[in-house]
Protein backbone atom coordinates (compact mmCIF):
# COMPACT_ATOMS: atom_id res chain seq x y z
CA UNK A 1 0.00 0.00 0.00
CA UNK A 2 1.22 3.57 -1.11
CA UNK A 3 0.84 6.08 1.90
CA UNK A 4 -0.09 9.48 -0.06
CA UNK A 5 0.27 12.97 1.66
CA UNK A 6 -1.95 15.72 -0.22
CA UNK A 7 -0.64 18.75 0.35
CA UNK A 8 -3.92 21.60 -0.14
CA UNK A 9 -4.66 25.55 -0.01
CA UNK A 10 -8.19 25.26 -1.33
CA UNK A 11 -11.15 23.96 -2.39
CA UNK A 12 -9.64 20.66 -2.85
CA UNK A 13 -10.79 19.38 -6.44
CA UNK A 14 -7.82 17.95 -7.25
CA UNK A 15 -8.27 15.90 -3.86
CA UNK A 16 -11.19 14.96 -5.03
CA UNK A 17 -10.04 13.79 -8.41
CA UNK A 18 -7.35 11.56 -6.85
CA UNK A 19 -10.31 10.21 -3.69
CA UNK A 20 -12.46 9.37 -6.45
CA UNK A 21 -9.91 7.12 -8.26
CA UNK A 22 -9.47 5.20 -4.81
CA UNK A 23 -12.97 4.91 -4.49
CA UNK A 24 -13.53 3.22 -8.05
CA UNK A 25 -10.72 1.26 -7.68
CA UNK A 26 -8.33 3.05 -10.16
CA UNK A 27 -5.35 4.05 -7.89
CA UNK A 28 -5.37 -0.10 -6.30
CA UNK A 29 -2.87 -0.28 -3.96
CA UNK A 30 -3.24 3.60 -2.80
CA UNK A 31 -4.59 5.21 -0.08
CA UNK A 32 -3.98 8.61 1.42
CA UNK A 33 -2.83 8.66 4.60
CA UNK A 34 -3.36 12.87 5.77
CA UNK A 35 -4.29 15.67 3.80
CA UNK A 36 -2.94 18.72 4.87
CA UNK A 37 -3.86 22.46 4.10
CA UNK A 38 -1.58 25.61 4.32
CA UNK A 39 -5.49 27.32 5.20
CA UNK A 40 -7.15 26.71 8.64
CA UNK A 41 -10.38 26.81 6.60
CA UNK A 42 -9.69 25.10 3.35
CA UNK A 43 -12.57 23.32 2.21
CA UNK A 44 -10.19 20.37 1.11
CA UNK A 45 -10.24 19.44 4.70
CA UNK A 46 -13.86 19.02 4.98
CA UNK A 47 -14.02 16.88 1.88
CA UNK A 48 -11.00 14.78 3.25
CA UNK A 49 -13.06 14.64 6.29
CA UNK A 50 -16.04 12.78 4.52
CA UNK A 51 -14.08 10.31 3.65
CA UNK A 52 -12.59 9.72 7.42
CA UNK A 53 -9.20 10.96 5.68
CA UNK A 54 -7.11 12.72 8.76
CA UNK A 55 -6.86 16.70 7.91
CA UNK A 56 -4.51 18.76 9.64
CA UNK A 57 -3.77 22.06 8.89
CA UNK A 58 -0.14 23.63 9.47
CA UNK A 59 -0.40 27.78 8.32
CA UNK A 60 2.40 29.25 7.23
CA UNK A 61 2.24 32.56 8.97
CA UNK A 62 2.93 30.24 11.93
CA UNK A 63 6.12 29.89 11.59
CA UNK A 64 8.93 32.59 11.47
CA UNK A 65 11.06 30.95 8.53
CA UNK A 66 10.68 28.60 5.44
CA UNK A 67 12.90 26.10 7.68
CA UNK A 68 10.63 25.77 10.56
CA UNK A 69 7.57 25.68 8.22
CA UNK A 70 9.20 22.49 6.79
CA UNK A 71 9.78 20.70 9.86
CA UNK A 72 6.26 20.90 10.90
CA UNK A 73 5.25 19.66 7.25
CA UNK A 74 7.99 16.84 7.49
CA UNK A 75 6.52 16.00 10.65
CA UNK A 76 2.99 15.65 9.43
CA UNK A 77 4.23 13.88 7.24
CA UNK A 78 6.23 11.03 8.98
CA UNK A 79 3.43 10.88 11.72
CA UNK A 80 1.35 9.38 9.29
CA UNK A 81 4.20 7.19 6.95
CA UNK A 82 3.79 9.58 3.88
CA UNK A 83 5.71 8.21 1.52
CA UNK A 84 4.35 9.81 -1.55
CA UNK A 85 3.57 14.02 -1.40
CA UNK A 86 0.83 15.46 -4.07
CA UNK A 87 0.93 19.00 -4.41
CA UNK A 88 -2.68 19.60 -5.27
CA UNK A 89 -3.19 22.95 -5.32
CA UNK A 90 -0.61 23.81 -2.37
CA UNK A 91 0.07 27.84 -2.37
CA UNK A 92 2.94 27.37 0.23
CA UNK A 93 6.63 27.37 -0.75
CA UNK A 94 8.38 24.37 0.43
CA UNK A 95 12.18 24.62 1.24
CA UNK A 96 14.91 22.93 0.77
CA UNK A 97 14.88 20.86 4.10
CA UNK A 98 11.55 19.44 2.94
CA UNK A 99 12.43 19.10 -1.07
CA UNK A 100 15.52 16.68 0.14
CA UNK A 101 13.77 14.60 2.67
CA UNK A 102 11.28 13.71 -0.36
CA UNK A 103 13.50 14.06 -3.03
CA UNK A 104 12.12 12.20 -5.79
CA UNK A 105 8.81 11.69 -3.89
CA UNK A 106 6.93 14.99 -4.59
CA UNK A 107 4.46 15.31 -7.49
CA UNK A 108 2.85 19.08 -8.22
CA UNK A 109 0.41 19.50 -10.53
CA UNK A 110 0.41 22.80 -12.31
CA UNK A 111 -2.60 24.27 -15.08
CA UNK A 112 -0.44 24.94 -17.94
CA UNK A 113 1.78 23.18 -19.93
CA UNK A 114 5.22 23.73 -18.57
CA UNK A 115 7.70 25.87 -19.58
CA UNK A 116 4.46 28.12 -20.69
CA UNK A 117 3.08 30.20 -17.92
CA UNK A 118 4.73 28.71 -14.98
CA UNK A 119 7.26 29.52 -11.89
CA UNK A 120 6.97 32.27 -9.69
CA UNK A 121 3.67 33.91 -9.16
CA UNK A 122 1.69 31.38 -11.60
CA UNK A 123 -1.04 30.15 -9.39
CA UNK A 124 -5.14 30.39 -10.07
CA UNK A 125 -6.52 32.03 -12.44
CA UNK A 126 -2.74 33.58 -13.47
CA UNK A 127 -1.88 30.71 -15.82
CA UNK A 128 -4.98 30.89 -17.51
CA UNK A 129 -5.11 34.63 -17.96
CA UNK A 130 -1.79 35.34 -19.49
CA UNK A 131 -2.29 32.12 -21.86
CA UNK A 132 -5.74 34.22 -23.18
CA UNK A 133 -3.26 37.34 -23.42
CA UNK A 134 -0.79 35.69 -24.87
CA UNK A 135 -3.57 34.15 -27.84
CA UNK A 136 -1.81 30.68 -27.70
CA UNK A 137 -4.37 28.28 -28.95
CA UNK A 138 -3.79 25.39 -26.72
CA UNK A 139 -2.77 25.36 -23.00
CA UNK A 140 -3.53 22.64 -20.53
CA UNK A 141 -1.87 21.00 -17.69
CA UNK A 142 1.26 19.32 -16.39
CA UNK A 143 2.19 17.16 -12.98
CA UNK A 144 6.22 16.79 -12.72
CA UNK A 145 8.29 16.12 -9.64
CA UNK A 146 9.11 18.80 -7.61
CA UNK A 147 12.65 20.56 -6.80
CA UNK A 148 13.58 23.89 -4.91
CA UNK A 149 12.78 26.16 -8.31
CA UNK A 150 9.14 26.59 -8.75
CA UNK A 151 7.41 24.39 -11.73
CA UNK A 152 10.90 23.47 -12.57
CA UNK A 153 11.19 19.40 -11.66
CA UNK A 154 10.85 16.77 -14.51
CA UNK A 155 7.82 16.81 -16.23
CA UNK A 156 5.82 12.97 -15.62
CA UNK A 157 2.57 13.86 -17.96
CA UNK A 158 0.90 16.42 -19.67
CA UNK A 159 -2.38 16.72 -21.35
CA UNK A 160 -3.49 19.61 -24.22
CA UNK A 161 -6.70 21.28 -23.89
CA UNK A 162 -7.84 23.75 -26.48
CA UNK A 163 -8.35 27.43 -26.07
CA UNK A 164 -12.00 28.77 -27.50
CA UNK A 165 -12.49 32.03 -28.83
CA UNK A 166 -15.02 33.02 -26.06
CA UNK A 167 -12.96 31.89 -23.06
CA UNK A 168 -12.93 33.56 -20.26
CA UNK A 169 -10.15 32.82 -17.52
CA UNK A 170 -12.87 31.06 -15.40
CA UNK A 171 -14.29 28.86 -17.80
CA UNK A 172 -11.03 27.96 -18.87
CA UNK A 173 -9.63 27.21 -16.05
CA UNK A 174 -12.82 24.69 -14.99
CA UNK A 175 -11.98 23.17 -18.51
CA UNK A 176 -8.27 22.57 -18.13
CA UNK A 177 -8.93 20.89 -14.83
CA UNK A 178 -11.85 18.65 -15.61
CA UNK A 179 -10.03 17.58 -19.30
CA UNK A 180 -6.74 17.51 -17.96
CA UNK A 181 -5.61 18.20 -14.34
CA UNK A 182 -8.52 15.38 -13.05
CA UNK A 183 -6.98 12.98 -15.33
CA UNK A 184 -3.15 13.20 -15.05
CA UNK A 185 -2.89 13.68 -11.53
CA UNK A 186 -4.20 10.57 -10.99
CA UNK A 187 -2.67 8.92 -13.13
CA UNK A 188 0.70 9.79 -12.41
CA UNK A 189 0.30 8.07 -8.82
CA UNK A 190 -0.96 5.24 -10.45
CA UNK A 191 1.92 5.50 -12.26
CA UNK A 192 4.51 5.96 -9.16
CA UNK A 193 2.43 3.32 -7.11
CA UNK A 194 3.45 0.65 -10.43
CA UNK A 195 7.15 1.88 -10.05
CA UNK A 196 7.03 2.74 -13.72
CA UNK A 197 8.77 6.04 -13.29
CA UNK A 198 12.17 6.21 -14.14
CA UNK A 199 14.68 9.13 -13.65
CA UNK A 200 16.93 9.66 -16.47
CA UNK A 201 18.60 12.42 -15.91
CA UNK A 202 16.80 15.42 -16.85
CA UNK A 203 13.68 13.52 -17.92
CA UNK A 204 11.24 10.93 -16.76
CA UNK A 205 11.30 7.38 -18.77
CA UNK A 206 7.55 5.81 -18.29
CA UNK A 207 8.05 1.87 -18.15
CA UNK A 208 5.50 -0.01 -19.89
CA UNK A 209 3.73 -2.55 -17.84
Amino acid sequence: MLNIGVLVSGGGTNLQAIIDKIEDGYLKGCNISVVVSSRVGAYALERARKYNIPAISVPRKEYASIDEYDSALIKSMEDYDVELVVMAGFLSVLGEKFINRFKNKIINIHPSLIPSFCGVGYYGLIPHQKALEYGVKVTGATVHFVELEADAGPIILQKAVYIKDDDTPETLQKRVMEQAEWEILPEAIKLYSEGRLVMEGRKVRILEK
